[in-house]
């Protein structure tokens, strides 16, 4: 039994199928769902939460070797990261990591696992790093939905370029492939939409409901009239609430997301429109759906009429002239269905665009960065019935399936041969065949589907009977009888058959004109901006705004593409980006259909673990040579082992920096060395001892020239101040002759003219008078300048005094010596800065953090760190205070921790959202985010705030910065002179200021030139209407000052009216009047 929990299947000594799968199937019942397959990872999905990735496994995992921790999806992380760097003895070098496995087999948890550590490691305390961190949950919600296969399937590919400046990462791109658009309007039975609709029904507010126009959600066709259990609600107003958040984090403005959510809530009230036909053959509106294209109209912000036209009929321009041919109902209800997938699949590449903008602003093009790719695409499919989005889902497969063959089979026993390594072969199933099936030129399956698409009478059934023809004798291709379009293609996982129905309008995607130049005109905003936008080669989306892209992503945009002719030009570019980085293979394995924990499927596993070559891949890793370097390539890194300077770049040098190590079983070719794939490992831990050493000699070396050159300039000091001594002394022994002369010669003055003065009788001296005492206070003051200095403020006191604060006059002679000038530049720069600040809190935060002109009790302006420590050194553990930061734009919350205060820098994001430098969370004020931290602890220590520290004084702020811009009309004067002062003379700066607090249109002059006793009466006035103001944005909540949609007047309007039709429907059916509770009772009595 303990070979079988081998954490490396390359060290099995029975090497067959039942092994393997006895291996796997062991260390699943003990939970040990990770194993190795010498680099590679295989990744068991448990179907349960289990305690490995908790914050002290995620520190276990960096910068370790592989083999001292068990197997584990963060060591593929370190891994990665440290082989970017270049640390694991080759040179720098972009990465990538491939996930691959079929549909639920867990490749988006280790996607988030992955990205989550990657952070980790390169923590340089910065928001885009928790930025990145919401790029997952947001594109979930857009683009996973409910599967039979998969409760959270992606239905859409995405490769996650990670850029890094040597250890930071500096930014991000996503790259999106294929979204299953058609999931909008249809979803097959046991499946759902996607998962953004759900989270928006559950979670968004009734009074937000009533804003975006949405109703009960089994009323909508697009969502097949159902909707979560009640349990579930929950689970998706956690969700809505999660996606949210992450907008707010990235950076998505307000009203960017009022306007997306208008325009899903429109997609729904689209798919509710119905036609029917009229006495002449053409169609309109049904009387019951009037209201829902009322809704939809407004929703898109469009004319109703427009948009029943675009319905209803099409308009060609055919020698200057317009056509308009009117549809039938199908084509009126296919028109419909391609509106609000064009819809969704544009706001869905807006989304994308919007998050590479905003994770890659900063990035300079002139430094090189590094990279860490993660291939996160959706997993072999095979359904009951599989339609186009199946054939590109698995076309995908097999393209990854052959880059997994040619890094590890093909290209490695290439080189084998090119060098003369002797060598067994082993062989494994190509699937080159089953790709040169679909993308030869010109008779592949996708160029045969473009051709059939480029003719509009051509149908699907000619497609398949085409594909008949041309691929009978094919073994990957089986013709299927049938009056269904049905064929089936052999894929490397098994036989799948596709149902050719609908392949090629969804290869077409046209948008016919009349509705992009609706949509363009619209007047929201983002919906004009959409349809406005190019797609490039790949299908991207490139707004206009936004068209910074490579030279060879752009094409003339009037050559409309298929979808197919996209993804397999995506699919090169991607395949390009990973051949020129060195992969990282995660192998997911489903261990059972059911999705249920603890439970194994023995055939299902065996199934995967065939098709996936996995066998192959052992024996090839256990007998093979992973790692090939060239010699050049492994002197340039690895002399160092020798100690020798200047080596030849050649076989000999290789050989002899091997021989002085302990390595064994690698081989030498004749360019290249080959290693196992554990050499790598040791040759790394070899140079790690030598760059130790390098660290232990460099620190005592600069230690021992710091202190020779210390000494120097400490004896210099010395005898500097021995000379200053010898010096004073001197003068002073000068000084005293001089006094001593002085006095000498005064008295030989004086008795010469004693001498020469006549004799008289001696005059009694007159009595003294005494002297008169002085006061007090002049006495003491006296007393103390006589004898006291200045004593210095100390820095903290919660700090004591160190050992280098003695010899306070020696240090400060060597600073002196040491020329430490720029002193005066640096007090002008940080000047420069404060005044900046300044200016920016005056101009944008003023009115967002006071209210009613004054500023909460925990807000102290720009104080320094020192004030803050001093004013919270004797107040209770949960005390803060947010001050303003002194150098750059943003705030600093000052916290009372057990040991000692605490800093959190506060951020402020391009969209006006507040975050704490490391959280997860963002809020649209600092009130917000004082209340939510009353309630959920500050990361990493989970700190609650208790108490805020108020202000010192209790009339007026006890900061200039406060002072100077707080309204006048909340001060409390001390004198009515004081008032009568400021009448007099109103200070100018004051005036100015007092405006940021005045209501539009009054003129702050005047107040200031009113009597004060009229000036009393009008501050008395604005409070009392303030407070009037603040009881009704209280009652009012949320919508005041809220964005909302650009015609929401017409979408309440039409939400009333649908409201109306379904009452008179109801009570038609029942013959019946029954009083209705809805809250349009008044329309419902004056129709009756």
């Amino acid at each position: 039994m303990e070979e079988h929990l081998q954490e490396d299947l390359a060290s099995l000594s029975d090497l067959d199928e039942k092994s393997l799968l006895e291996s796997l199937t062991g260390r699943f019942s003990h939970n040990h769902i990770y194993t190795y397959i010498g680099d590679i990872l295989v990744a068991v999905n448990p179907f349960k939460q289990l305690p490995l990735y908790e914050k002290e496994v995620s520190e276990r995992y960096k910068c370790r070797e592989k083999s001292s921790l068990p197997p584990h999806i963060f060591a593929v992380a370190d891994r990665a990261y440290q082989s970017m760097l270049g640390r694991l003895g080759t040179g720098p070098k972009n990465q990538c990591i491939v996930i691959s496995g079929e549909s639920g087999a867990g490749k988006t948890e280790s996607t988030k696992l992955l990205l989550r550590q990657l952070m980790e490691l390169c923590r340089a305390n910065s928001q885009l790093e928790q930025q990145i961190l919401q790029v997952n949950p947001l594109l979930e919600a857009f683009g996973n939905a409910q599967t039979v296969m998969n409760d959270n399937s992606s239905r859409f590919g995405k490769y996650i370029q990670l850029r890094f400046q040597n250890s930071s990462v500096k930014g991000a791109k996503i790259n999106e492939y294929l979204l299953e658009k058609s999931r909008v309007v249809h979803q097959d039975e046991g499946e759902r939409n996607f998962h953004i609709f759900y989270c928006m029904l559950a979670g968004i507010s009734p009074q937000d409901k009533e804003m975006y126009g949405l109703l009960d959600p089994t009323q909508y066709r697009y969502l097949n009239g159902k909707f979560v259990q009640d349990d579930m609600v929950q689970h998706w107003s956690a969700k809505y609430s999660e996606v949210s958040n992450a907008m707010d984090m990235v950076g998505f403005e307000e009203q960017e997301k009022v306007d997306m959510m208008t325009i899903l809530a429109g997609i729904l009230s689209l798919g509710n429109i119905t036609f029917e036909t009229t006495d002449s053959d053409a169609v309109k509106v049904s009387e019951k759906s009037q209201g829902w294209l009322k809704a939809t109209a407004g929703q898109f912000g469009v004319q109703e009429e427009e948009l029943l036209r675009c319905l209803t009929c099409t308009m060609s321009v055919t020698r200057g002239e317009s056509i308009h041919r009117l549809h039938n109902q199908q084509q009126a209800e296919d028109a419909r269905d391609s509106i609000a997938k064009v819809v969704y699949g544009r706001v869905f590449g807006w989304i994308v665009s919007k998050i590479n903008e905003l994770l890659s602003h900063k990035l300079d093009s002139d430094v090189a960065l590094s990279e860490i790719g993660i291939l996160d695409i959706f997993g072999f499919e095979n359904f009951a019935v599989n339609r186009f989005e199946q054939l590109c889902i698995n076309l995908a497969n097999e393209q990854l399936q052959f880059f997994f063959n040619h890094h590890i089979f093909l290209m490695e026993q290439n080189e084998y041969k090119e060098e003369g390594i002797q060598w067994e072969t082993i062989t494994f199933k190509d699937n080159k065949p089953i790709l040169d099936l679909f993308l030869t030129k010109p008779i592949g399956i996708l160029s045969l589907l473009d051709e059939q698409s480029a003719f509009p009478q051509a149908t699907d059934g000619n497609f398949v009977d085409k594909l008949n023809s041309k691929f009978k004798a094919n073994p990957h291709f089986e013709v299927v009888k049938s009056h269904s379009p049905l064929f089936t293609i052999v894929h490397y996982a098994g036989k799948v058959q596709y149902n050719a129905s609908g392949f090629l309008e969804k290869n077409r995607d046209n948008i016919p004109a009349n509705i992009r130049a609706l949509f363009i005109n619209s007047v929201t905003p983002l919906l004009s901006v959409l349809f406005a936008a190019t797609i490039s080669r790949t299908g991207t989306l490139m707004p206009r705004k936004a068209k910074l892209q490579a030279v060879d992503d752009n094409f003339n945009s009037t050559r409309k593409q298929s979808v197919g002719a996209q993804f397999k030009h995506s699919l090169a570019v991607l395949m390009e980006k990973m051949f020129a980085a060195s992969p990282h293979f995660v192998r997911c394995i489903k261990p059972n259909s059911s999705k249920l924990p603890d439970q194994l499927d023995s055939k299902l596993v065996m199934d995967q673990l065939r098709y996936n070559g996995l066998l192959e891949t052992i024996r090839i890793r256990r007998e093979g040579f992973s790692w090939r370097p060239f010699f050049k390539e492994f002197v340039q890194r690895y002399s160092i082992l020798l100690l020798k300077p200047d080596m030849p770049l050649d076989k000999e040098s290789c050989i002899s920096i091997l021989n002085t190590t302990e390595l064994r079983g690698w081989k030498c070719g004749s360019s290249r060395l080959f290693f196992k794939y554990w050499h790598q490992e040791e040759l790394a831990r070899l140079l790690e001892r030598l760059g130790k050493a390098a660290v232990v000699i460099q620190k005592n070396y600069h230690a021992m020239s710091c202190r020779r050159k210390y000494l120097v300039l400490l004896a210099e000091v010395r005898r500097q101040q021995q000379a200053q001594r010898e010096r004073e002394m001197e003068e002073e022994m000068r000084m005293r002759r001089q006094l001593l002369e002085e006095e000498e010669r005064k008295r030989q003055l004086f008795m010469e003219q004693e001498n020469k003065r006549p004799v008289s009788p001696p005059v009694p001296l007159p009595r003294k008078k005494k002297p008169e005492p002085r006061p007090r206070s002049i006495l003491t003051g006296i007393a103390q300048s006589s004898h006291l200095a200045p004593v210095p403020r100390p820095r903290s006191k919660q700090f004591e005094a160190t050992p280098f604060d003695n010899d306070l006059q020696v240090n400060t002679d060597l600073m002196k010596l040491l020329g430490q000038s720029g002193d005066e530049e640096r007090a002008k720069e940080k000047r420069k800065k404060r005044n900046n600040t300044i200016r920016w809190f005056k101009e944008t935060q003023v009115r967002k953090v006071a209210r009613n002109g004054t500023f909460p009790c925990w807000f102290h302006g720009m104080i320094t760190r020192r004030q803050a420590e001093d004013l919270l050194i004797d107040k209770p553990l949960g005390c803060f205070l947010i001050r303003v930061g002194q150098s750059r734009e943003g705030y600093t919350l000052t916290y009372r921790g057990a040991d000692r205060c605490r800093h959190y820098m506060i951020e402020m994001q391009s969209n006006g959202k507040y975050v704490i430098l490391g959280e997860d969370r963002a809020h649209s004020s600092l009130p917000d985010l004082v209340q939510y931290h009353t309630q959920v602890g500050i990361e990493p220590l989970m700190e609650l705030l208790t108490i805020p520290c108020g202000q010192q004084c209790d009339h007026e702020p006890d900061y200039e910065e406060l002072k100077a811009i707080v309204a006048p009309a909340m001060l409390n004067s001390s004198s009515v002179d004081s008032e009568e002062a400021i009448y007099e003379e109103p200070d100018q700066v004051h005036l100015k200021l007092q405006r940021l607090f005045l209501p539009p249109g009054q003129n702050p002059g005047l107040d200031a030139n009113k009597p004060p006793v009229l000036k009393r009466v009008t501050d008395r006035r604005r409070r009392l209407e303030a407070a009037e103001l603040e009881h009704k944005a209280e009652d009012e909540t949320e919508h005041i000052g809220r964005p909302v949609p650009r015609l929401y007047p017409s979408i309440r309007l039409a939400m009333r009216e649908i409201q109306q039709i379904q009452q008179q429907f109801s009570a038609g059916q029942e013959q019946t009047a029954v009083p209705s509770h809805k809250p349009w009772g008044p329309w419902r009595k004056k129709d009756s």
